[in-house]
């Protein structure tokens, strides 16, 4: 008995066949046929059962017989902050693990300590993509462009997305009297409500940057005694969020 196979299709109610890159997987790399079954993955929640009607070297047409909404392990909308780091592979790893971990939202930010200002979205979508199908996730987490803190801050004070979200953290080294007072992140998350959480550079958030989004309702913590670098910093975030909220 062949081993069903999970293929990424957005609109897969309408399109009738599997995109290119797809197609191709699964007819010169997994030698599939017509009759044969396998799962669609439309990236909003729902899987779809297909069975293969029409093979050809560039196309693989399919039929739907069922539809399943997957419900999230996950309550309230988790949403991850972070500045790249300098070693992009190590932030393609965070983002895979991250969503195979669960989470629904993920921000690039340019910070003032930030080494690298340039992210290629075509290929983090590219791993949001093979880690959902990887973890049989149905829903493909939102990928915004990278964006200047500041601008970020500004956002979410002004805009109806943010204006409601009292659960936003900025996690950060520092130790100053004059910031507001640090716990942990995992003492002060809250179950089913819509979650953001910070993480910077690899030289951390600049201390202006920490006063900004305190100003704008953030609240400082901490994520343990540790200094974690940038990309653990990012995945013990979402793990907490995903955790608290299971």
């Amino acid at each position: 008995m062949k081993e069903v196979r999970y293929f990424y299709v957005p609109n897969a109610l309408t399109e009738q066949q599997l995109p290119e890159e797809e197609a191709q997987h699964a007819v010169r790399v997994l030698r599939l046929q017509p009759d044969d079954e396998m799962v669609l993955i439309d990236g909003v929640g729902n899987f779809h059962d297909a069975v293969i009607t029409e093979v050809s070297k560039k196309h693989c047409r399919y039929r739907i017989t069922a539809t399943r909404p997957q419900r999230k392990a996950w309550t309230g909308h988790l949403h991850l902050a972070m500045a790249p780091t300098k070693n992009m592979d190590r932030t393609e790893w965070t983002v895979e693990k991250a969503t195979e971990i669960g989470f629904d939202e993920l921000t690039f930010l340019n910070c003032q300590f930030s080494e690298r200002t340039v992210v290629k979205p075509e290929r983090i979508d590219k791993i949001l993509v093979s880690a959902m199908k990887q973890s049989r996730k149905a829903e493909k987490p939102r990928l915004n462009d990278m964006v200047p803190f500041r601008d970020f801050i500004k956002s979410v004070t002004s805009t109806n997305l943010y204006k409601e979200l009292t659960n936003r953290f900025i996690c950060h080294c520092y130790e100053e009297p004059s910031l507001g007072e640090k716990k942990l992140l995992r003492d002060v998350l809250q179950p089913c409500e819509n979650t953001l959480v910070l993480v910077g550079p690899e030289g951390d958030f600049s201390i202006d940057e920490v006063r900004m989004a305190e100003a704008a309702g953030f609240q400082s913590v901490s994520l343990g005694q540790a200094r974690l670098r940038t990309e653990t910093a990012a995945l013990v975030a979402v793990h907490l969020m995903n955790l608290t909220h299971s």
